[in-house]
């Protein structure tokens, strides 16, 4: 979509016409309704509309039901952070006395959006001028204020009552990056900014030594999944490194803590990928009165039942031999004909290990195949 196009849509005539795709889309199909609408529309505004309110349907996802006015592309839509995630990082900047920001790259305008929602003065600057027309509009569409720039982020002036939010691209011409060194903007502009009042939104797999001196790296799950690392600028640390689960809000501070070694007791717990990204699994396996069953896993036990959003419970039913004969033999007995097998640690293809088993029966089972203290184990557990 082109600028042009886009401005199209924002008239009278292509509101009207995203109005009525949205109501027929799903009761006339998409060759008659595109066909029927260009009869009445110019072609490209049509196509424009049915993408529109096929990329609003996807956005629902990340935005809930502000996605119905809002718009997108598809790169963008991919890209933008969850509303919900947004939400947070927003809340906790308002909550640190932060006024006004401005989103270096923002994009369609989603981290402005829930900046302003959380009562700041924002401001946005995007080098991509149908981005920038984008965040603009969705600003306008749900009512909020602010000011959306096109140009380069990296020569924008932060003014002195802004906190700097950067975003850096984490793709590349061969897809998506996982290397600092592949960001844009470059990472060490991101480091510089990160030493005064800013916050940066990277990739969930940051190393820990690529956090840089003073900052606090903060790892944010949204409903079980992990989605980035959230890096606050050295006026904004409370920490070294955090996790984060949504979207409770319950976090959890790494300190280095060591954790007791032992076997597997009545629970079984599986740390949210944030607790172990932040490297806070001892200090979960303090909190929830267990120790570690093997020191290079990241499984905690426990002989008491405290659930948690930091982690999945498990009660542990039995042990089952390890190797894979035994093991059929056992679930036979138990005439477990569906079996999900969950590994950590150990040398094995879930899916391949249940398939060449060819179980058959009445029951279902859930078997963790671990290693405890070195050595390969197999527990059947129940979920909490």
């Amino acid at each position: 979509m082109d600028l042009e196009t886009f401005g199209q849509l924002l008239t009278t005539q292509g509101q009207s016409l995203l109005a009525e795709v949205a109501a027929r889309a799903g009761i006339e199909s998409d060759l008659g309704l595109g066909t029927r609408l260009r009869k009445t529309y110019p072609p490209g505004l049509v196509a424009a509309a049915v993408t529109q309110n096929h990329l609003r349907g996807k956005a629902v996802a990340k935005f809930g039901p502000d996605a119905a006015r809002m718009y997108f592309t598809h790169d963008a839509l991919e890209q933008s952070t969850r509303m919900s995630v947004a939400t947070h990082r927003a809340t906790r900047l308002a909550a640190h006395g932060g006024t006004a920001a401005v989103d270096l790259g923002c994009g369609i305008g989603g981290d402005l959006v829930a900046l302003a929602r959380a009562g700041l003065r924002v401001r946005g600057v995007e080098l991509d001028p149908v981005r920038a027309a984008i965040a603009s509009a969705n600003l306008t569409a749900l009512g909020l204020e602010g000011e959306v720039l096109c140009g380069d982020a990296t020569a924008t002036t932060i003014g002195a009552d802004e906190v700097a939010f950067i975003d850096p691209a984490r793709r590349d011409a061969r897809g998506r990056t996982f290397s600092t060194a592949d960001l844009q903007p470059p990472w060490e502009w991101v480091r510089q900014l990160l030493a005064g009042r800013a916050v940066a939104k990277v990739m969930p797999g940051l190393a820990h030594d690529a956090v840089p001196e003073g900052v606090e790296a903060e790892w944010v799950s949204d409903g079980g999944n992990l989605v980035e690392a959230c890096l606050w600028g050295a006026p904004f640390a409370t920490a070294g490194r955090r996790a984060t689960v949504l979207p409770s809000g319950r976090t959890l501070v790494a300190r280095g803590e060591p954790a007791a070694v032992a076997d597997v007791g009545s629970y079984l717990y599986e740390p949210d990928d944030a607790v172990i990204r932040a490297g806070a699994v001892s200090e979960l396996a303090t909190m929830l009165g267990g120790w570690l069953p093997d020191p290079h896993i990241a499984y905690i036990s426990s002989d008491r039942l405290d659930p948690t959003e930091l982690a999945r419970g498990f009660r542990v039913v039995d042990e089952l031999p390890f190797r894979e004969k035994p093991l059929k033999a056992a679930l036979q007995v138990r005439r477990v004909g569906t079996l999900t097998i969950k590994k950590r640690g150990v040398d094995i293809v879930p899916e391949e290990l249940v398939r060449r088993m060819k179980l058959k029966g009445p029951n279902q089972a859930l078997v963790v195949m671990t290693r405890v203290q070195g050595q390969g184990r197999a527990l059947l557990v129940e979920r909490l």
